[in-house]
């Protein structure tokens, strides 16, 4: 299968998960944020942000440099503009769709291998970050300290995306390439399963 095929397969996955429910989405379910911890915990503990982010350094990595740097700063950097926005109660269309999403072609673009120039690559990895920024900013302003929640995500953020850096970082050995494009297809079934709502 060529790359321009597999790009277009891609493509088609992401069309058809946006025809599916809106109702299938739900971020509603969170417990009320309250400190660091709070914030930490947060995406750690939910599925559809954690394997995102790892699968950002996962893919950096794969890309190798500067990419395996880049990308894991571009999320965190864009992530809190789309807090801000959901802080100020902007409306963003789509949010959980997004997410899901995110799982879903991430993974897909590690399990293909596919190789984008940095600056596509990057934009991609923004406009998803948009979507998880909104979904905790408009937790934010419920937390019993803002503040000390924003620094517990932000940290875990970075952490998550480490863990995918170290993950990818298999790619060095042809066995490793197989273990991280399986990992791409792991993270890709989790974007399948929140995009049909039965996660």
């Amino acid at each position: 299968m060529t790359r321009q095929l597999q790009f277009s397969a891609i493509c088609l996955l992401l069309l058809a998960a946006i025809a599916l429910p809106q109702t299938a989405f739900a971020h509603a379910g969170h417990e009320p944020a309250g400190g660091f911890a709070s914030g930490f915990f947060h995406p750690v503990l939910g599925w559809d942000h954690l394997v995102a982010m790892v699968a950002v350094g996962l893919w950096g990595a794969f890309l190798g440099a500067p990419a395996i740097w880049l990308l894991p700063v571009v999320f965190p950097l864009v992530m809190a503009l789309g807090a801000v926005l959901g802080i100020m109660g902007m409306p963003l269309p789509g949010v959980e769709l997004g997410i899901a999403g995110s799982a879903l072609v991430l993974g897909l673009l590690i399990l293909f291998a596919i190789r984008l120039p940095l600056g596509a690559a990057a934009i991609i990895v923004a406009a998803f970050a948009i979507f998880h920024g909104h979904a905790h900013g408009t937790e934010l302003p419920a937390a019993a300290n803002p503040f000390a929640y924003g620094a517990g995500f932000v940290v875990a953020t970075g952490l998550l995306h480490l863990a995918g850096i170290a993950f990818g970082l298999l790619v060095r050995w042809p066995v490793g390439v197989t273990a991280v494009r399986a990992g791409g297809g792991v993270v890709s079934l989790v974007g399948v399963a929140y995009l049909a709502g039965l996660a």
